[in-house]
């Protein structure tokens, strides 16, 4: 595989007709197969990450809680006696 510019060329196995429908595609956006395919998984990844990152602040609020501004007045257990 080549590098070029921090790049790495992979190969990808796709039918005739994606191709043809690829080609049509990136010509008109004036790019090629190769720039569609890059921007998609590159706006994948960035999605992705995007969401862990989203995920993990969400999971470090659920953690440390919410104060909702009541006042308990009584024990859990005197709550729940019967």
């Amino acid at each position: 595989m080549t590098q070029t510019a921090g790049k790495q060329n992979i190969t990808v196995a796709l039918s005739r007709e994606t191709i043809r429908k690829a080609r049509v595609l990136a010509a008109k956006r004036s790019t090629s197969i190769s720039g569609l395919l890059a921007d998609q998984i590159e706006s994948l990844t960035g999605e992705d990450e995007a969401y862990e990152r989203a995920k993990r602040s969400a999971v470090s609020m659920m953690r440390k809680g919410f104060h909702l501004g009541g006042v308990l007045t009584a024990s859990r257990d005197e709550l729940h006696e019967r």
